[in-house]
Formats: C-alpha cells, sequence, structure tokens
C-alpha cells in the first residue's frame, strides 16, 4: 500500500469528492446523483457549512470525511458532527478510516471545540467495530428523535 495522505478539501475538489459521495450515499441505499452531489458539496464548501478531509493513497483519492459545525448549550462551545465517512471498497481494512477520524480529532483541537459526535446505523457492523476502537464512546445515555418534513423533495 502507498503512504496515506490526508489533507483538507476546497471547492476546487469538489469533482474529487463527488465520486467519493456518490459511494457514501450508495452504501446507505440512496440514489447517487453526480451532478447533484456536486452542486451540494459546492454549495456546503462555498459558505463553510461544511469541511471535508480527503485521504489520498499516492495520487488518488480514496476516502472522505464531511464535518458540520455544530454548538452545544451544555458545553457552551463548538462541536463538530462527523456526518459522512466514507473509504473506497477496495481500500478498507488498511486504517484510511481512522486516518481520517484522527484528523476530524485535530480539526476539533484546532478550532477549540469540545469534541465530535457521529451516528451510524446499528446495523453497520463495520463502523460500530471501527468507532469505539478509533476513541468514540457509544452513547448509552441518550434517545435521538427525527422529524422528517413532508413537503421535502429530495431531487434525486
Amino acid at each position: 500500500m502507498a503512504s496515506v495522505s490526508i489533507r483538507q478539501a476546497t471547492v476546487a475538489d469538489v469533482n474529487v469528492i463527488a465520486p467519493l459521495f456518490d459511494g457514501y450515499l450508495e452504501w446507505y441505499r440512496q440514489p447517487a446523483n453526480s451532478p447533484k452531489a456536486r452542486a451540494f458539496l459546492e454549495a456546503r464548501l462555498t459558505s463553510g457549512e461544511s469541511t471535508v478531509f480527503l485521504a489520498y493513497e499516492g495520487s488518488e483519492a480514496v476516502g472522505m470525511a464531511q464535518l458540520y459545525p455544530l454548538f452545544s448549550s451544555l458545553t457552551l462551545g463548538k462541536h463538530w458532527l462527523l456526518n459522512d465517512l466514507y473509504v473506497s471498497p477496495s481500500r478498507r481494512g488498511k486504517g484510511i478510516s481512522k486516518l481520517l477520524i484522527n484528523r476530524c480529532y485535530e480539526l476539533c483541537k484546532e478550532t477549540g471545540a469540545s469534541g465530535l459526535t457521529l451516528e451510524t446505523e446499528k446495523t453497520n457492523n463495520i463502523g460500530n467495530a471501527l468507532y469505539p476502537s478509533a476513541g468514540l464512546t457509544l452513547d448509552t445515555q441518550h434517545n435521538f428523535y427525527f422529524w422528517v418534513n413532508p413537503e421535502y423533495k429530495r431531487d434525486s
């Protein structure tokens, strides 16, 4: 395996991020749509609404992590949501996800954030094994509830 490097993406990297983002959407059984994904990513990066890290093996982008900034009333500080973490299937099991997660921890420290949160499906056996080994703690004290806007239309 070539050495893996992690770097922060810019708007100029949208076409590099989009195929990885499409893979992430497909992993979660959502329709991939590169033009729509590119527009979504470009809007988030342009507005500063997200931070994306790319993992490169040599010159090939093989993974991504996208975080959104939040705030915590309980810690009275900034907090990050690691919303999207994806590594190309052929590169899994090589520690790339942990490298991306560690870079996310560095971002928390750089920005003075209180911490990082992520969620995953209960059936995501790979993720549910990975996250504790990467230093994350499973929250068994809280329930998370969702409301879905019945008027929202995802333009697939």
